[in-house]
C-alpha cells in the first residue's frame, strides 16, 4: 500500500519520537511469520513497554537520521520488524524470548547508547536483570551486613542472658 506525502511525513514523526523517548532499538527480520504469531509478539511488547513497528526502511532511515539509532541505517534492509523501548533491556528481551520459541524471527541487530550491538550483543543485553531485579538485589547486598550483625549481637545478648542466669 503506498502513502502519500503527509501520511509518509506522519509516520517519520511518529517514529522520530518513539526513538527520541528509547533507549534501545532492536531490529528483526520476520519473514515466514504467522499473523497469530505477530499477534502474541505484539501483545507481549506492549506488556513490556516495548513498541514494535513494521515500517518502510526507507522511513525508518529518515526517522532515526541524525540521531543515536542512526548507526543501524545501513542495516535497514528487507522485511524488518523495529523494536524501541525506554527500559534498556525490554525490546532485546522480547525479541530474542521470541526468537528462542520461533525460528522465522531472526535477529538482525540492535543499538544501544548510540553504539551499533550485533546479534550476540542483543542477545547479551536480553540477559540483563530488568530493572527492578537489579533493585532488589542491591537491597540485599545492603541489607546482608546489617542483618548479618544483628545476628551476632542477638547471639551475644543470648550468651550473655545464660552466662547471667547460671551466676544468679
Amino acid at each position: 500500500m503506498s502513502l502519500n506525502r503527509s501520511e509518509k511525513e506522519a509516520v517519520i514523526n511518529d517514529v522520530t519520537g518513539l526513538a527520541a523517548k528509547a533507549q534501545t532499538l532492536v531490529i528483526a527480520e520476520y519473514r515466514g511469520i504467522t499473523v497469530a504469531d505477530m499477534t502474541k509478539l505484539r501483545a507481549n511488547a506492549r506488556g513490556q513497554g516495548v513498541s514494535l513497528s513494521v515500517l518502510k526502511n526507507t522511513l525508518a532511515r529518515r526517522a532515526v537520521a541524525g540521531g543515536s539509532f542512526e548507526v543501524l541505517a545501513d542495516q535497514m534492509t528487507g522485511p524488518l520488524i523495529y523494536g524501541f523501548s525506554e527500559d534498556a533491556v525490554a525490546a532485546a528481551k522480547v525479541v530474542a524470548d521470541f526468537a528462542k520459541t520461533n525460528d522465522k524471527l531472526v535477529i538482525r541487530g540492535g543499538a544501544f547508547a548510540g553504539k551499533a550491538l550485533d546479534v550476540n550483543g542483543v542477545k547479551e543485553l536480553a540477559n540483563i536483570p530488568s530493572k527492578e531485579v537489579l533493585l532488589a538485589q542491591l537491597c540485599g547486598l545492603l541489607m546482608s551486613p546489617i542483618s548479618r550483625t544483628a545476628v551476632v549481637l542477638g547471639a551475644l545478648a543470648a550468651k550473655k542472658g545464660e552466662g547471667a542466669a547460671a551466676a544468679a
